[in-house]
């Protein structure tokens, strides 16, 4: 399996995911922003955190208009799989692939620490390998990562099982204690904590390993 880990100017978490996808088992290819294509049989897209183009404008919207944004974009167009961590989640709703915004935290403040996830649901790819409900500890850092959507949006999310993850102690103010949520066709997710900082026990913990491995478990079974 292959995944295209993609990095912009102000891109800090791209070799860390591209780890995490590494020790998942996927053969992985880096891809600059200004490249017009994916390289070809790419399974799997990552979207890594940082500061994209220094979060100018708004988080992720100059990302967003990058010449590699329209190859993503076709990949989950096609049903391809789409994975958007912290800066990454904001490129994800610029780019309209997942719905909402993420907005200024509600302390105003930077929030950089571990925090506990509940497993929304197991009805994806990503979150295959967990128990539902069961709790994950992950880092989290970030300005901007308070999740806002309409009422009606929100009822989609929920009515759809489209939520990925919650936060058990709401860090930054986002509705319903949003963490992550899924596309349509489950194949994109974004979210705003860090599972590449949680892929070995040598770091702190190993929560976000079973994401990289569903995900890679759930490819092989295609």
């Amino acid at each position: 399996m292959k995944a295209a880990v993609v990095t912009f100017p102000g891109s800090n978490c791209d070799r860390d995911l591209a780890v995490a996808f590494e020790r998942a088992g996927f053969e992985v290819a880096r891809v600059w922003h200004k490249d017009s294509t994916l390289p070809a049989g790419t399974d799997v897209v990552g979207v890594p955190g940082g500061f994209s183009f220094g979060d100018y404008l708004r988080c992720g919207a100059i990302a967003a208009q990058s010449p590699i944004a329209a190859a993503v974009q076709a990949h989950a167009a096609r049903g391809g799989y789409v994975l958007g961590i912290c800066n990454g989640f904001q490129v994800l709703t610029e780019m309209r692939l997942l719905p909402g915004a993420l907005m200024r935290n509600a302390g105003l403040k930077f929030a950089c620490k571990t925090v506990e996830l509940n497993v929304a649901t197991t009805a994806s790819a990503f979150t295959r390998d967990y128990a539902k409900g069961q709790t994950i500890r992950v880092p989290i850092a970030h300005h901007d990562g308070n999740y806002t959507i309409d009422a009606d949006g929100l009822k989609r999310l929920q009515d759809g099982d489209r939520i990925a993850l919650r936060y058990v102690q709401n860090p930054n103010g986002s509705v319903d204690d949003i963490a992550g949520v899924l596309s349509e066709n489950r194949r994109v997710l974004g979210m705003m904590p860090h599972p590449e900082r949680a892929n070995d026990p040598i770091l702190g913990g190993n929560d976000g390993a079973g994401l990289f491995a569903g995900l890679m478990g759930d490819m092989a079974l295609a």
